[in-house]
């Protein structure tokens, strides 16, 4: 991996983080466009630079992650990452397997994308509009929603902010309850990658250092545009235009899988 191709590939994620339509599915596309070379460091990167993105959220909501009065917000979040952090120890090699798959990405957009065609008209009488007036079971059972995130081209934001608005959760409160629990979430996931990663290879070299910092940066800024850019969108527009570009994105990308023109 050169710094081109890290510098577009955490562009994709800065982009792609916080809407609905898959991130990891996004650069997995990129890397194979790109002919990215599929090898471990590879494999980390694209978790590792997730970080990065997520981190603007906390510069975004800065009062919420930093106001130590109210233990409670913690508490949610600590509740809801469980789940990902269960399964995702149980299933980490299978989920490695996952990541090498364009097929799996094409086949979750194109599902996805149908779900989110009719997801506004599902719950249209929410109850829950504010953080604090999340539950814990509440945060749990969205914490299990966003496990299906972890086959690639489900969307990790896609995954809990239909968990949130299925607990009667308003757009809006869903989309940022799912923004916040991302950030325990893809710490625990960066640092285990970071970890695995440095067992295996004994170490990172100095390029890989640079390339994951310059990944980070670039994931981080772009996202801090891209948040309120979504938050503004969904409340103007719900879900269906993201529904339309997952299932145009998932066909064709069948259709270039069908001819050899991307990889499996």
């Amino acid at each position: 991996m050169d710094y081109i191709q890290s510098i577009i590939i955490a562009v994709v994620e800065g982009l792609t983080e916080f809407i609905p339509i898959s991130s990891t599915g996004h650069m997995i596309i990129a890397e194979k466009m790109l002919n990215v070379p599929d090898n471990d460091f590879t494999k980390m990167f694209t978790v590792a630079i997730q970080l990065g993105a997520i981190l603007a959220v906390v510069v975004l909501y800065y009062k919420k992650f930093f106001n130590f009065k109210n233990l409670s917000f913690y508490y949610k979040l600590i509740i809801g990452v469980i789940p990902a952090l269960a399964l995702g120890f149980l299933l980490a090699d299978k989920i490695d397997e996952l990541l090498e798959s364009t097929t799996t990405v094409a086949v979750a957009l194109l599902g996805g994308g149908v779900i989110l065609l009719f997801i506004d008209n599902f719950f249209k009488d929410p109850k829950v509009h504010d953080e604090k007036e999340i539950s814990f079971s509440k945060s749990f059972i969205i914490g299990i929603w966003q496990c299906l995130a972890m086959v690639p081209g489900v969307s990790r934001s896609a995954a809990s902010i239909i968990g949130g608005m299925q607990q009667k959760l308003s757009r809006h409160a869903a989309a940022e309850f799912s923004f916040f629990l991302a950030v325990p979430t893809m710490l625990a996931a960066t640092c285990y990658k970071l970890l695995k990663f440095y067992k295996t290879s004994g170490g990172f070299s100095s390029q890989e250092i640079k390339l994951l910092a310059l990944g980070n940066l670039v994931a981080f800024i772009v996202a801090l545009l891209a948040i309120r850019f979504f938050i503004h969108f969904l409340q103007k527009h719900g879900f269906r235009v993201w529904g339309i570009y997952r299932i145009v994105l998932g066909v064709v990308l069948l259709i270039l899988l069908q001819k050899g023109i991307i990889a499996r």
